[in-house]
C-alpha cells in the first residue's frame, strides 16, 4: 500500500514510543459535580496526555472525534496553526497511532478537516487505521450566509474522515425518520400500516441473467405457473429467494392480485410489508442540518461572554450526529483536542462517558466553565432536543511526574497501582482491568501476573513483600498456568522456578519505561 514520505519520517513513526509515561493528578478545585464519575478533562500535552491513558483505557475507547490544528497558514488565538507542511504531517502521526490503540475492536474514529491536509490525512489513516476499515467521508456545510470575500471561490464546507478500527464492527445506527411512515398507506384487519411490493425485480440487476438462482416458478392461486417476465418480454428475476416467499407465504405476506394485461387476466405476486415502529433510514454524507459556526459561535458567546470566541468551534449538532451514528448510553467518547469543550458538552448531554484532552490556558477558560454550565443545566445547543435538565459530573486532571526518569529508572514516588497498571499494559498489551492493591494483577492469554513493589503485601523486610520467598509465593493468589512475578529479587533458585513455572522479573532493571 502507498505510504506518504515526509522529511523525519522515521523519527516520527517512533516518536509515540519515546513519549514517557506520565501521571494524571487529580484537581479538585476544578472538579465538579459527581465525585464519582468517570468523566476526565485534562489539562497537558495530548501526546503524553494520550500515553498517560494507554495503561488504564487501551482498547476500551467507543468513538474518538478530533478536531486538530488545519494548518490553514492562519494564526488562530487559540492556535498556532501556521505549521509548515511536514512539521503538520510530524505532529498528527504519532497522536494517530496512540489514538488508534486506545480505540475497542467496535469503535470508531471521526477527524475534522479541510482541503489543506485532508487528502494527506486521508492517506496517512489508511496506513494506521488500515484503508480497510475507512468508512466514509462526511462532507459539513459550515457556512451558511454568502461571503463577501473578494477571491471568486471560498470553501463552505470542510470534512469528516470516518474509520472503522475494524471494517463493518462498529455497528454503525441509521436515522430515525418517521417521514418514511408515509409509504405505508393501507391498514390491515389489525390496523398495522401496510404496503404490498411487487414480488418481480424492477430497475438496475432485474434480469434473469444477473440473478439465475432469482429465476424460478410460483404457483398462482388458480394453480397456473407464473415466471418473473418484463412488459418488453425479458425474463426478469424475484426480488427473494424461494426461501424468502415460502416463509413470507407462511406468514400470510405473499399477496396474490389480478390485474389485467393485454385484456387478460393474470396474477400478480407481492410480498407485504409492515410498517416499523420506528422506521430508519441510512445517515446522508452531506451534512446540511446540524447547524454552522455562525450558530456555533453564537452559542459559544452566550455561554461564556467574556471569553474570545473560538474561530474554529463546531456545533453540537455535528457531534450530536456523530454520536448517534457510533454509540450508546454509556459508551466511552474521547477528544484530545478538544478546544472550546464541545465534545465533552454533547458526550455529557447524551449519557456518555468522555475524556477530554486540551493543552492551553482555555482548558480552564473554555472547557471547564463550558461543563461546569452543562452540569448545571444549560440549555444551548442539543439540550432542548435531547431533553438535558442537568446534572453528572467530571474530573478535571494535570499531567505529572513521569513514571520513569530520562534513564529508564522507575520514580521513587510512583505508586504501585500506577506501576502495576503500566506492566500489565507492557505485558499485554491491554488496559488495566482489576483495581485494588493486591500483587495478583490478573491473567491475560492463560499467564498469571504479578507484582512486588512499595510494600503492597505490608512487610518491607528482605524476606517481607518484596522479595519472592517460599511463604510470599505461598500467600500469592494460586494459579495453575505460567506465572510472571516482578519483585527486587527472589530467595527461589532456578530450579525451583522453573518447577513453580516462574518467570522472574527483577524491578527496576527489568520495568521497561517504553
Amino acid at each position: 500500500m502507498p505510504i506518504l514520505n515526509w522529511l523525519d519520517r522515521e523519527k516520527d513513526a517512533i516518536a509515540a514510543e519515546d513519549v514517557p509515561y506520565r501521571l494524571l493528578e487529580a484537581d479538585p478545585k476544578l472538579s465538579r459535580g459527581d465525585a464519582d464519575t468517570e468523566n476526565m478533562l485534562i489539562q497537558g500535552d495530548n501526546l503524553e496526555a494520550l500515553k498517560a491513558l494507554l495503561p488504564y483505557y487501551a482498547g476500551k475507547v467507543k468513538c474518538i472525534y478530533i478536531d486538530p490544528p488545519y494548518n490553514t497558514k492562519s494564526a488562530f488565538e487559540h492556535y498556532d496553526d501556521n505549521l509548515e507542511h511536514t512539521k503538520w504531517l510530524s505532529m498528527i502521526y504519532p497522536r494517530l497511532e496512540l489514538l488508534r490503540d486506545l480505540l475497542a475492536e467496535d469503535g470508531s474514529i471521526w477527524v475534522s478537516i479541510d482541503d489543506n491536509e485532508g487528502h494527506y490525512l486521508k492517506v496517512m489513516m489508511d496506513e494506521i487505521f488500515g484503508r480497510k476499515n475507512f468508512t466514509t467521508t462526511f462532507i459539513w456545510q459550515k457556512v451558511d450566509s454568502p461571503n463577501d470575500n473578494k477571491v471568486p471561490i471560498t470553501p463552505d464546507h470542510e470534512f469528516v474522515l470516518c474509520y472503522e478500527k475494524q471494517s463493518d464492527n462498529a455497528g454503525f445506527k441509521k436515522k430515525e425518520d418517521s417521514g418514511l411512515l408515509g409509504a405505508y398507506s393501507q391498514r390491515d384487519d389489525e390496523d398495522r400500516l401496510y404496503r404490498d411490493r411487487l414480488l418481480k425485480k424492477n430497475g438496475k440487476a432485474s434480469l434473469r441473467i444477473d440473478r439465475p438462482s432469482m429465476y424460478y416458478e410460483l404457483t398462482a392461486p388458480d394453480g397456473t405457473a407464473v415466471f418473473p417476465i418484463h412488459d418488453d418480454g425479458r425474463e426478469a428475476r424475484w426480488s427473494h429467494s424461494k426461501e424468502g416467499v415460502k416463509k413470507a407465504d407462511t406468514e400470510g405476506r405473499l399477496i396474490w392480485k389480478i390485474r389485467k394485461k393485454n385484456d387478460e387476466d393474470v396474477w400478480i405476486p407481492y410480498i407485504r410489508e409492515f410498517a416499523p415502529e420506528k422506521p430508519k433510514r441510512p445517515h446522508p454524507t452531506i451534512l446540511l442540518d446540524v447547524k454552522t459556526s455562525r450558530q456555533a459561535k453564537a452559542h459559544q458567546r452566550e455561554l461564556l461572554p467574556n471569553q474570545p470566541v473560538f474561530d474554529t468551534v463546531k456545533p453540537e449538532q455535528l457531534l450530536q450526529r456523530i454520536l448517534d451514528i457510533s454509540s450508546e448510553d454509556g459508551d466511552l467518547v474521547l477528544d484530545s483536542f478538544l478546544g472550546s469543550g464541545t465534545t465533552a458538552a454533547v458526550a455529557h448531554k447524551m449519557n456518555r462517558r468522555y475524556i477530554g484532552i486540551e493543552m492551553g490556558d482555555h482548558a480552564t477558560t473554555h472547557c471547564q466553565p463550558r461543563l461546569t454550565k452543562v452540569i448545571d443545566a444549560e440549555q444551548g445547543g442539543i439540550s432542548e432536543s435531547v431533553g438535558w435538565e442537568g446534572g453528572g459530573g467530571f474530573k478535571f486532571y494535570r499531567l505529572g511526574q513521569a513514571i520513569f526518569d530520562s534513564e529508564g529508572h522507575i520514580n521513587e514516588n510512583v505508586k504501585f497501582k500506577y506501576l502495576a497498571a503500566h506492566i500489565w499494559f507492557y505485558e499485554t498489551k491491554t488496559s488495566m482491568i482489576k483495581k485494588g492493591s493486591s500483587p495478583f494483577l490478573g491473567v491475560h492469554h492463560g499467564t498469571a501476573y504479578y507484582l512486588l513493589y512499595n510494600g503492597v503485601l505490608g512487610d518491607k523486610r528482605p524476606q517481607g513483600g518484596n522479595v519472592l520467598t517460599s511463604k510470599v509465593l505461598a500467600d500469592l493468589e494460586p494459579h495453575d498456568g505460567p506465572m510472571v512475578i516482578y519483585g527486587e529479587s527472589t530467595l527461589l533458585g532456578p530450579a525451583r522456578l522453573a518447577n513453580e513455572n516462574i518467570t522472574f522479573k527483577q524491578t527496576p532493571y527489568d520495568v521497561k519505561a517504553r
